[in-house]
């Protein structure tokens, strides 16, 4: 690959990346859609806990949990992530930062008393609004 061929494909990764919707996805709709029509009511993209600066896709207030829908490849799916040819260090450091960064998430967030739920963006909305659901009912207070 010559230097123009590799900066055009730089270029063009780069700007297919830029498109890659972060919030209201495909899957989180379908989910939100099922948990609403469910009687589930939620915030969205919101911080569970002050100070602590990370974002969950949706959050059950007195339940206390806080649902991620994580993307195969920004988050390292164990079964559909991949690792990019081009750039390699690049992406691995920056998928294995993302992953280190959901646990540390999971950990604070535990630590305060909330529960996250992580789902995969290939997992069947249906499983996944069922998981959550019982997530929730279980930790409905009473």
């Amino acid at each position: 690959m010559t230097p123009v061929e590799r900066l055009e494909t730089t270029s063009a990764v780069s700007a297919r990346m830029s498109r890659q919707k972060s919030r209201n996805t495909g899957i989180e709709m379908a989910l939100r859609k099922i948990l609403h029509a469910a009687g589930y009511r939620y915030r969205v993209h919101r911080r569970p806990v002050k100070g602590v600066r990370r974002e969950a896709d949706l959050v059950f207030g007195p339940a206390r949990v806080a649902v991620f829908v994580d993307g195969c490849f920004w988050h390292g799916c164990p079964e559909h992530g991949t690792w990019p040819k081009n750039n390699a260090d690049y992406w691995r450091t920056k998928i294995e930062t993302n992953r280190r960064r959901d646990a540390n998430t999971d950990a604070l967030l535990l630590e305060a008393g909330w529960l996250s739920v992580r789902i995969w963006e290939h997992e069947a909305t249906d499983v996944a609004a069922s998981r959550v659901i019982e997530t929730v009912k279980e930790r409905r207070p009473h």
